[in-house]
């Protein structure tokens, strides 16, 4: 079996130092087009990657000694996994290095729309005084509903620990998870009684497109809306409708279904989000931190040993 690892993405090189202590010969380059890596990945055993392209049939058809995939991140939505079980290509990834940084901005987010942060910012640099305007709301005696209780949703609700909040989580896979931090309800436990929901789930076949008008229209409380899990679970314009009846108070949106200019500025609703002061943008920086970038790399590390 070759022992050597294709790098195409900017990884930590925590990741590529413990690969060579393993007895693996890696090839780094964060530049490499994909064409250049069709060229030569016939030659490797693995390949990390992050976002910058897609593993599909292409990329799998060329590495006839492929052995995994790692994938710097927690999603696999851009890696053909279909493909990957039938020819038994391991896939690693490493939500357990960016959990902690997703549930600190999913808080953050949170945190900012209820005290109406962006809006008092603005208002000031532009010489307004307006305590009124912006007068917030408290998060203790909430009920947060988290959908989807992996590693992203449990660090959520760690982080929410000290709020003295009422944490509820439904995740459609896993059963008698309630822990410390949340308790497991039903759906329609969630929609019940939620003051605030958050995505904390893949995309998947499943879940693209799964958050619509008709979804939010089952909530019986206006709530505030967190999605730091992938954009196009979400339909935008449907978070736009229910910002403007009320039935959503606040969105903190770091994904969206179109992500990076300047495909996002060709949207139709675009121009809406971002006039709109009830929302706040992030491009994508949930698990984006200093911190995780080391901690994926050391994840997925650590993950080569059950190669």
């Amino acid at each position: 079996m070759s022992k050597k690892i294709l790098i195409v993405d900017d990884l930590h090189p925590a990741f590529k130092e413990q690969a060579i202590a393993l007895g693996y010969e890696v090839d780094d380059e964060p530049l490499i087009t994909r064409q250049q890596t069709l060229d030569k990945i016939k030659d490797y055993a693995g390949i990390a990657v992050r976002t910058k392209f897609r593993i599909d049939a292409e990329i799998f058809n060329a590495a006839p000694h492929l052995k995994f995939v790692a994938r710097a991140g927690a999603g696999l939505d851009n890696i053909d996994d279909k493909i990957a079980f039938e020819r038994n290509i391991q896939l690693i990834n490493a939500p357990e290095g960016n959990c902690d940084a997703v549930g600190e901005h999913a808080v953050g987010l949170l945190l900012s729309l209820m005290n109406n942060f962006r809006r008092a910012d603005i208002e000031i640099r532009n010489g307004i005084w307006d305590r009124e305007g912006s007068r917030g709301y408290e998060l203790k005696g909430k009920k947060v509903g988290i959908i989807g209780y992996g590693f992203m949703g449990q660090s959520f609700a760690k982080k929410l620990a000290g709020f003295e909040v009422d944490v509820m989580a439904y995740d459609k896979y896993k059963t008698g998870f309630s822990d410390a931090f949340a308790r497991e309800v039903s759906m329609e436990e969630i929609v019940k009684h939620s003051d605030v929901l958050s995505l904390h789930i893949p995309l998947t076949t499943e879940t693209k497109q799964m958050v619509t008008d008709e979804y939010f229209f089952h909530f019986k409380k206006p709530i505030f809306f967190i999605n730091t899990a992938r954009g196009e679970i979400v339909n935008t314009s449907a978070v736009l409708n229910n910002l403007k009846s009320g039935k959503i108070l606040g969105a903190g949106l770091d994904v969206l279904e179109t992500e990076k200019f300047p495909a996002l500025g060709e949207q139709s609703w675009y121009n809406d989000l971002k006039i709109n002061d009830q929302v706040i943008l992030t491009p994508h920086l949930g698990g984006w931190t200093f911190d995780s970038y080391r901690k994926i790399s050391e994840v997925l590390a650590e993950k080569l040993k059950n190669i």
